[in-house]
């Protein structure tokens, strides 16, 4: 399996620091680099890409209103940012417009190819500080957490995974879920691991923003 990969960045530093690094990788192929968002639009329909490398912050077109533009026209198509910017007013755009993932370039060589790999099999990759930010924004108050999920959750869920889904959305891991329920860590480990499988999510923070959205006050 070899993955295309479009990279797109406006800083020529940048973009041959990771067209080298990526060319390391035997399972990727370069298949062209762009410099702004209008040019990104047009390579993504001219080579035909299974993934994009996105920076935001750039001149003619951003990033944002490219990926709005090739999620429009090219819907197979993933879309990876690779940015500079953990702030939300730029992080809940991005994900809006249906990129796949969201990445810093801070991340380590190796995180962001395996980012990469996951996102073009279809999974949300989110780097780290990301994770936290979305979750500190989305954590539901302590009332909402002790209120039951919406009835979709209950029927897929047992009652235990339920309680450490719950407690996922509060950012804790698993030595501290496991003290929360007085249960041994490898029991919670258990329980993410069958959560994970029966949501059909990739890794704990894709389910703590999956229970999130199903928080609800006024639903049993």
């Amino acid at each position: 399996m070899t993955i295309k990969i479009l990279l797109v960045d406006d800083h020529q530093i940048v973009l041959k620091g990771i067209s080298f690094f990526l060319s390391m990788q035997p399972d990727f192929e370069l298949v062209g680099e762009a410099n702004n968002g209008r040019e990104a639009v047009e390579k993504a329909g001219e080579l035909q890409p299974d993934l994009i490398l996105m920076d935001l912050n750039m001149p003619i077109m951003d990033g944002l209103e490219a990926s709005n533009l090739i999620a429009k026209q090219f819907p197979d198509m993933k879309v990876l940012v690779l940015t500079s910017f953990s702030d939300l007013s730029h992080i809940v755009p991005a994900l809006q417009s249906g990129v796949v993932g969201y990445m810093l370039k801070d991340v380590e060589p190796d995180q962001l190819a395996e980012a990469i790999r996951s996102a073009y099999k279809g999974n949300v990759q989110l780097h780290p500080d990301i994770s936290a930010a979305l979750l500190n924004q989305l954590a539901p108050s302590e009332k909402a957490v002790k209120e039951p999920v919406r009835s979709e959750l209950s029927d897929t869920l047992t009652p235990r995974e339920l309680e450490v889904l719950k407690l996922l959305t509060k950012g804790m891991s698993n030595r501290e879920i496991a003290s929360a329920l007085t249960v041994a860590e490898k029991t919670v480990k258990t329980h993410v691991s069958s959560i994970l499988s029966k949501l059909n999510l990739a890794d704990r923070t894709q389910a703590a923003l999956y229970a999130v959205q199903f928080m609800n006050v006024n639903k049993v």
